[in-house]
Protein backbone atom coordinates (compact mmCIF):
# COMPACT_ATOMS: atom_id res chain seq x y z
CA UNK A 1 0.00 0.00 0.00
CA UNK A 2 1.71 3.79 -0.73
CA UNK A 3 3.17 5.81 2.03
CA UNK A 4 0.81 7.74 3.76
CA UNK A 5 0.85 11.71 4.08
CA UNK A 6 2.74 11.83 7.43
CA UNK A 7 5.43 9.18 5.89
CA UNK A 8 5.90 11.03 3.05
CA UNK A 9 6.43 14.16 5.22
CA UNK A 10 9.07 12.37 7.85
CA UNK A 11 11.21 11.35 4.58
CA UNK A 12 10.93 14.66 3.01
CA UNK A 13 11.88 15.95 6.64
CA UNK A 14 14.86 13.65 7.05
CA UNK A 15 15.79 14.52 3.25
CA UNK A 16 16.47 17.90 4.13
CA UNK A 17 17.85 17.57 7.17
CA UNK A 18 20.73 15.34 5.51
CA UNK A 19 20.38 18.18 2.39
CA UNK A 20 21.28 20.90 5.16
CA UNK A 21 24.00 19.18 6.89
CA UNK A 22 26.03 18.20 4.08
CA UNK A 23 25.71 21.78 2.64
CA UNK A 24 26.42 23.44 6.03
CA UNK A 25 29.37 20.66 5.63
CA UNK A 26 30.73 22.10 2.47
CA UNK A 27 30.44 25.48 3.14
CA UNK A 28 31.54 25.48 6.47
CA UNK A 29 34.62 23.41 5.28
CA UNK A 30 35.20 26.26 2.08
CA UNK A 31 34.73 28.92 4.69
CA UNK A 32 37.78 27.36 6.98
CA UNK A 33 39.52 26.77 3.87
CA UNK A 34 39.61 30.08 2.71
CA UNK A 35 40.49 31.62 6.75
CA UNK A 36 43.53 29.29 7.11
CA UNK A 37 46.96 31.46 7.63
CA UNK A 38 48.76 27.98 6.72
CA UNK A 39 46.66 28.12 3.02
CA UNK A 40 49.37 30.12 1.31
CA UNK A 41 51.93 28.81 2.48
CA UNK A 42 51.00 25.11 1.95
CA UNK A 43 50.31 25.96 -1.93
CA UNK A 44 53.77 27.81 -2.24
CA UNK A 45 55.49 24.87 -0.69
CA UNK A 46 54.15 22.49 -2.60
CA UNK A 47 54.99 24.53 -5.78
CA UNK A 48 58.66 24.35 -4.45
CA UNK A 49 58.62 21.01 -3.45
CA UNK A 50 57.61 19.96 -7.22
CA UNK A 51 60.37 22.08 -8.54
CA UNK A 52 63.17 21.04 -6.16
CA UNK A 53 62.01 17.22 -6.73
CA UNK A 54 61.89 17.65 -10.75
CA UNK A 55 65.29 19.04 -10.41
CA UNK A 56 66.40 15.20 -8.76
CA UNK A 57 64.04 13.78 -11.73
CA UNK A 58 61.69 12.44 -9.21
CA UNK A 59 57.80 12.56 -9.87
CA UNK A 60 55.76 13.76 -7.03
CA UNK A 61 53.10 12.56 -8.50
CA UNK A 62 54.62 8.95 -8.23
CA UNK A 63 55.88 9.66 -4.73
CA UNK A 64 52.94 9.87 -2.09
CA UNK A 65 54.14 12.53 -0.04
CA UNK A 66 52.30 14.06 3.06
CA UNK A 67 51.25 18.05 3.94
CA UNK A 68 54.17 18.28 6.03
CA UNK A 69 56.63 16.00 4.07
CA UNK A 70 56.43 18.48 1.08
CA UNK A 71 57.06 21.51 3.52
CA UNK A 72 60.21 19.51 3.69
CA UNK A 73 60.67 19.14 0.26
CA UNK A 74 61.01 22.67 -0.27
CA UNK A 75 64.51 22.87 1.46
CA UNK A 76 65.25 20.29 -0.95
CA UNK A 77 68.72 21.01 -2.57
CA UNK A 78 69.26 20.06 -6.82
CA UNK A 79 73.15 19.62 -7.00
CA UNK A 80 73.07 21.92 -10.16
CA UNK A 81 72.03 24.65 -7.98
CA UNK A 82 75.41 24.40 -6.18
CA UNK A 83 78.45 26.15 -8.07
CA UNK A 84 80.65 25.08 -5.00
CA UNK A 85 83.14 21.56 -5.84
CA UNK A 86 85.73 20.18 -3.73
CA UNK A 87 88.33 21.99 -6.10
CA UNK A 88 87.41 25.44 -5.27
CA UNK A 89 87.95 24.80 -1.26
CA UNK A 90 91.38 25.31 -0.44
CA UNK A 91 94.00 24.36 1.89
CA UNK A 92 91.34 21.76 3.38
CA UNK A 93 92.61 18.46 1.41
CA UNK A 94 93.25 15.86 4.30
CA UNK A 95 89.75 16.62 5.36
CA UNK A 96 88.18 16.40 1.51
CA UNK A 97 89.79 12.92 1.22
CA UNK A 98 88.40 11.56 4.91
CA UNK A 99 84.80 12.72 3.65
CA UNK A 100 85.02 11.10 0.25
CA UNK A 101 86.33 8.02 1.96
CA UNK A 102 84.52 7.71 5.19
CA UNK A 103 81.30 9.65 4.42
CA UNK A 104 80.62 10.03 -0.03
CA UNK A 105 81.81 6.18 -0.68
CA UNK A 106 79.85 4.40 1.97
CA UNK A 107 76.56 6.52 1.73
CA UNK A 108 76.52 6.54 -2.36
CA UNK A 109 77.74 2.51 -2.96
CA UNK A 110 76.71 1.00 -0.12
CA UNK A 111 76.88 -2.37 -1.92
CA UNK A 112 80.97 -2.39 -1.48
CA UNK A 113 80.59 -1.49 2.17
CA UNK A 114 78.35 -4.68 2.91
CA UNK A 115 78.83 -5.75 6.90
CA UNK A 116 76.46 -7.71 8.89
CA UNK A 117 77.86 -5.86 11.96
CA UNK A 118 77.24 -2.46 9.57
CA UNK A 119 81.05 -1.68 10.59
CA UNK A 120 81.73 -0.37 6.92
CA UNK A 121 78.49 1.94 6.73
CA UNK A 122 78.31 5.30 6.46
CA UNK A 123 78.42 7.22 10.37
CA UNK A 124 74.85 8.74 10.99
CA UNK A 125 76.35 12.23 11.96
CA UNK A 126 79.17 14.78 10.75
CA UNK A 127 80.18 17.51 12.41
CA UNK A 128 82.69 20.41 11.42
CA UNK A 129 83.54 22.81 13.78
CA UNK A 130 86.17 25.32 14.18
CA UNK A 131 86.53 29.15 13.93
CA UNK A 132 83.87 31.34 11.72
CA UNK A 133 85.17 31.55 8.25
CA UNK A 134 87.04 28.47 7.72
CA UNK A 135 84.96 27.23 5.27
CA UNK A 136 82.58 24.77 7.18
CA UNK A 137 79.54 25.97 5.26
CA UNK A 138 81.35 25.99 1.93
CA UNK A 139 82.60 22.33 2.68
CA UNK A 140 79.18 21.50 3.03
CA UNK A 141 78.60 22.68 -0.57
CA UNK A 142 81.01 20.99 -1.88
CA UNK A 143 80.35 17.61 0.05
CA UNK A 144 76.26 18.36 -1.66
CA UNK A 145 77.70 18.92 -5.05
CA UNK A 146 80.06 15.88 -5.28
CA UNK A 147 78.08 13.23 -3.24
CA UNK A 148 75.26 12.98 -5.82
CA UNK A 149 72.98 12.30 -2.39
CA UNK A 150 69.83 14.01 -1.66
CA UNK A 151 70.81 16.95 -0.05
CA UNK A 152 68.27 18.43 2.55
CA UNK A 153 69.53 21.99 3.78
CA UNK A 154 67.34 22.00 6.76
CA UNK A 155 66.26 25.77 8.30
CA UNK A 156 65.68 25.67 12.11
CA UNK A 157 62.38 27.69 11.22
CA UNK A 158 60.55 25.27 9.22
CA UNK A 159 60.40 23.32 12.09
CA UNK A 160 59.66 25.86 14.47
CA UNK A 161 57.62 27.96 12.44
CA UNK A 162 54.09 26.46 14.15
CA UNK A 163 54.93 27.03 17.14
CA UNK A 164 51.93 29.68 18.21
CA UNK A 165 52.58 31.73 21.51
CA UNK A 166 49.73 33.25 23.04
CA UNK A 167 48.82 34.78 26.38
CA UNK A 168 46.78 32.87 29.10
CA UNK A 169 43.98 35.10 30.31
CA UNK A 170 42.04 33.25 33.11
CA UNK A 171 42.36 34.01 35.97
CA UNK A 172 45.42 36.58 35.51
CA UNK A 173 45.75 40.18 35.86
CA UNK A 174 46.39 42.63 33.46
CA UNK A 175 49.95 43.32 34.77
CA UNK A 176 50.65 39.02 35.40
CA UNK A 177 50.09 38.10 31.82
CA UNK A 178 52.96 35.73 30.38
CA UNK A 179 53.10 34.32 27.04
CA UNK A 180 52.77 30.87 27.23
CA UNK A 181 53.62 28.53 24.02
CA UNK A 182 51.34 25.68 22.43
CA UNK A 183 52.71 23.15 20.70
CA UNK A 184 51.98 23.32 16.98
CA UNK A 185 53.29 20.45 14.43
CA UNK A 186 56.96 20.86 15.01
CA UNK A 187 57.39 17.03 15.86
CA UNK A 188 54.93 16.07 12.90
CA UNK A 189 57.63 18.07 10.52
CA UNK A 190 60.85 16.57 12.45
CA UNK A 191 59.29 12.76 11.39
CA UNK A 192 58.30 14.27 8.00
CA UNK A 193 62.30 15.34 7.85
CA UNK A 194 63.22 11.70 8.46
CA UNK A 195 60.85 9.67 6.30
CA UNK A 196 61.40 12.37 3.42
CA UNK A 197 65.22 11.63 3.84
CA UNK A 198 64.24 7.66 3.48
CA UNK A 199 62.49 8.14 0.68
CA UNK A 200 64.84 10.04 -0.90
CA UNK A 201 67.88 8.14 0.39
CA UNK A 202 70.71 8.03 0.24
CA UNK A 203 70.20 11.60 1.71
CA UNK A 204 71.87 14.35 3.68
CA UNK A 205 70.83 16.48 5.88
CA UNK A 206 72.77 19.70 6.70
CA UNK A 207 71.90 22.04 9.60
CA UNK A 208 74.18 24.90 9.79
CA UNK A 209 74.47 26.44 13.68
CA UNK A 210 73.06 23.00 14.56
CA UNK A 211 74.19 24.56 18.24
CA UNK A 212 71.26 26.73 18.37
CA UNK A 213 69.01 24.03 17.90
CA UNK A 214 70.18 20.55 19.12
CA UNK A 215 71.87 22.71 22.44
CA UNK A 216 72.83 21.21 25.87
CA UNK A 217 69.26 20.28 27.42
CA UNK A 218 68.59 21.83 30.77
CA UNK A 219 65.83 21.91 32.97
CA UNK A 220 64.85 25.59 31.85
CA UNK A 221 64.33 24.29 28.46
CA UNK A 222 60.62 24.70 27.49
CA UNK A 223 59.00 21.26 27.00
CA UNK A 224 58.21 21.81 23.57
CA UNK A 225 61.38 22.41 22.89
CA UNK A 226 62.49 19.50 24.90
CA UNK A 227 60.24 17.30 22.87
CA UNK A 228 60.93 18.07 19.60
CA UNK A 229 64.72 17.14 20.36
CA UNK A 230 63.88 13.83 22.03
CA UNK A 231 61.80 13.13 18.39
CA UNK A 232 64.54 14.27 16.41
CA UNK A 233 67.10 11.98 18.02
CA UNK A 234 64.87 9.22 18.20
CA UNK A 235 63.82 9.43 14.72
CA UNK A 236 67.74 9.99 13.75
CA UNK A 237 68.91 6.84 15.67
CA UNK A 238 66.33 5.28 17.68
CA UNK A 239 64.07 2.02 18.19
CA UNK A 240 63.49 2.18 14.38
CA UNK A 241 66.28 2.75 12.85
CA UNK A 242 67.70 0.09 10.92
CA UNK A 243 71.83 0.02 9.74
CA UNK A 244 70.75 -0.17 6.11
CA UNK A 245 69.53 3.36 6.29
CA UNK A 246 71.54 5.71 4.29
CA UNK A 247 70.58 8.94 5.88
CA UNK A 248 73.41 11.50 7.28
CA UNK A 249 73.03 14.67 9.66
CA UNK A 250 76.01 16.84 8.58
CA UNK A 251 76.14 19.72 10.87
CA UNK A 252 78.29 23.03 11.03
CA UNK A 253 79.02 25.27 14.68
CA UNK A 254 81.15 27.31 15.92
CA UNK A 255 81.00 26.54 19.27
CA UNK A 256 80.41 22.54 19.47
CA UNK A 257 80.70 22.51 23.46
CA UNK A 258 77.22 23.78 23.86
CA UNK A 259 76.03 20.41 21.75
CA UNK A 260 74.09 17.88 23.72
CA UNK A 261 75.92 15.04 24.40
CA UNK A 262 73.26 12.61 23.18
CA UNK A 263 73.99 14.62 20.00
CA UNK A 264 77.80 14.26 19.76
CA UNK A 265 76.94 10.56 20.75
CA UNK A 266 75.34 10.59 16.88
CA UNK A 267 77.98 11.95 15.34
CA UNK A 268 81.06 10.10 15.72
CA UNK A 269 82.87 11.71 13.16
CA UNK A 270 83.79 15.33 14.06
CA UNK A 271 86.43 17.33 12.14
CA UNK A 272 87.96 20.43 13.38
CA UNK A 273 88.03 22.88 10.87
CA UNK A 274 91.22 25.52 11.80
CA UNK A 275 92.45 28.87 11.20
CA UNK A 276 94.59 28.06 7.57
CA UNK A 277 98.26 27.33 8.03
CA UNK A 278 101.04 29.08 5.64
CA UNK A 279 100.43 26.38 3.03
CA UNK A 280 96.41 26.54 3.29
CA UNK A 281 96.74 30.40 2.99
CA UNK A 282 98.93 30.15 -0.14
CA UNK A 283 96.51 27.20 -1.28
CA UNK A 284 94.00 29.85 -0.44
CA UNK A 285 95.39 33.14 -2.15
CA UNK A 286 96.33 30.97 -5.34
CA UNK A 287 92.63 30.13 -5.64
CA UNK A 288 91.06 33.64 -5.22
CA UNK A 289 93.70 35.45 -7.43
CA UNK A 290 93.54 32.62 -10.22
CA UNK A 291 91.48 34.89 -12.76
CA UNK A 292 93.63 38.19 -11.71
CA UNK A 293 95.97 39.57 -13.84
CA UNK A 294 99.52 40.09 -11.00
CA UNK A 295 102.46 42.71 -11.30
CA UNK A 296 105.20 40.89 -12.42
CA UNK A 297 106.34 41.03 -9.12
CA UNK A 298 103.63 40.43 -7.02
CA UNK A 299 105.14 38.71 -4.33
CA UNK A 300 102.58 35.77 -2.96
CA UNK A 301 105.15 34.34 0.07
CA UNK A 302 105.56 37.89 1.15
CA UNK A 303 101.12 38.35 1.27
CA UNK A 304 101.14 34.70 2.58
CA UNK A 305 103.25 35.61 5.63
CA UNK A 306 101.17 39.11 6.08
CA UNK A 307 98.07 37.26 6.39
CA UNK A 308 99.27 34.89 9.27
CA UNK A 309 95.76 34.53 11.40
CA UNK A 310 92.85 35.39 8.98
CA UNK A 311 90.11 32.89 8.20
CA UNK A 312 89.04 31.86 4.34
CA UNK A 313 86.63 34.44 4.53
CA UNK A 314 88.99 36.97 5.71
CA UNK A 315 91.32 36.19 2.44
CA UNK A 316 88.23 36.04 0.21
CA UNK A 317 87.42 39.79 1.40
CA UNK A 318 90.87 41.27 1.42
CA UNK A 319 91.55 39.64 -2.23
CA UNK A 320 87.80 41.70 -3.25
CA UNK A 321 89.32 44.88 -1.79
CA UNK A 322 92.62 44.57 -3.41
CA UNK A 323 91.07 43.55 -6.40
CA UNK A 324 89.11 46.72 -6.71
CA UNK A 325 91.83 49.01 -5.95
CA UNK A 326 93.05 49.32 -9.32
CA UNK A 327 89.44 49.04 -10.60
CA UNK A 328 88.94 52.18 -8.91
CA UNK A 329 91.82 54.09 -10.26
CA UNK A 330 90.94 53.34 -13.66
CA UNK A 331 87.15 54.34 -12.88
CA UNK A 332 88.65 57.75 -11.31
CA UNK A 333 90.87 58.07 -14.08
CA UNK A 334 88.47 58.39 -17.03
CA UNK A 335 85.18 59.98 -15.68
CA UNK A 336 83.48 61.78 -18.18
CA UNK A 337 81.27 64.47 -18.46
CA UNK A 338 78.69 64.94 -15.50
CA UNK A 339 81.06 62.52 -13.31
CA UNK A 340 79.87 59.80 -15.65
CA UNK A 341 82.01 56.25 -17.12
CA UNK A 342 81.61 55.74 -21.47
CA UNK A 343 79.52 52.73 -20.86
CA UNK A 344 80.19 52.10 -24.35
CA UNK A 345 83.90 51.90 -24.01
CA UNK A 346 83.49 49.24 -21.02
CA UNK A 347 81.03 47.42 -23.44
CA UNK A 348 83.02 47.26 -25.90
CA UNK A 349 86.23 46.00 -23.84
CA UNK A 350 87.85 49.17 -24.53
CA UNK A 351 89.84 49.26 -21.10
CA UNK A 352 93.11 48.70 -19.71
CA UNK A 353 93.14 47.94 -15.59
CA UNK A 354 96.60 47.74 -14.80
CA UNK A 355 97.88 44.32 -12.66
CA UNK A 356 97.44 43.93 -9.14
CA UNK A 357 100.23 44.22 -6.75
CA UNK A 358 101.06 43.57 -3.24
CA UNK A 359 100.51 47.47 -2.07
CA UNK A 360 96.80 46.93 -3.13
CA UNK A 361 96.41 44.75 -0.18
CA UNK A 362 97.17 48.08 2.19
CA UNK A 363 95.55 50.85 0.92
CA UNK A 364 92.21 51.75 2.54
CA UNK A 365 89.38 53.24 0.81
CA UNK A 366 90.07 56.44 2.95
CA UNK A 367 94.11 56.86 1.70
CA UNK A 368 92.55 56.38 -1.94
CA UNK A 369 90.11 59.10 -1.84
CA UNK A 370 91.66 61.66 0.78
CA UNK A 371 88.71 62.27 1.81
CA UNK A 372 87.58 63.03 5.51
CA UNK A 373 84.95 61.09 7.65
CA UNK A 374 84.94 57.10 8.30
CA UNK A 375 87.24 54.86 7.17
CA UNK A 376 84.94 52.48 4.94
CA UNK A 377 87.87 49.40 4.33
CA UNK A 378 90.96 49.46 6.10
CA UNK A 379 94.12 47.10 3.78
CA UNK A 380 95.65 44.47 5.83
CA UNK A 381 97.95 46.78 7.89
Amino acid sequence: MPPSAQTKKLLLDGSLFILSQVAFYYAFKVVMNQMDPQKSKRKESKAKSKEALGKLGVDLSTLELSEHEEIIAGEVVAPEDIHVTFSDVGGLDPIISQLREAVIFPLCYPQLFESSAGLFGAPKGVLLYGPPGCGKTMLAKALARESGATFINMHVSTLTDKWQVFFNKCDQLEADKRPSYRFGESNKLVAALFSLARKLQPSIIFIDEIDSFLRERSRADHEVTGMMKAEFMSMWDGLTTTNDTRILVLGATNRPNDIDSAILRRMPKRFSIKLPDASQRRNILQLMLKDIKLDNGFDLEGLVRKTDGLSGSDLKEACRNAAMVPVREYMRQNLGTGGQIDVEKVKAGKFNIRPLRLSDFFVSDYAQTGTGGAMEQEGLD
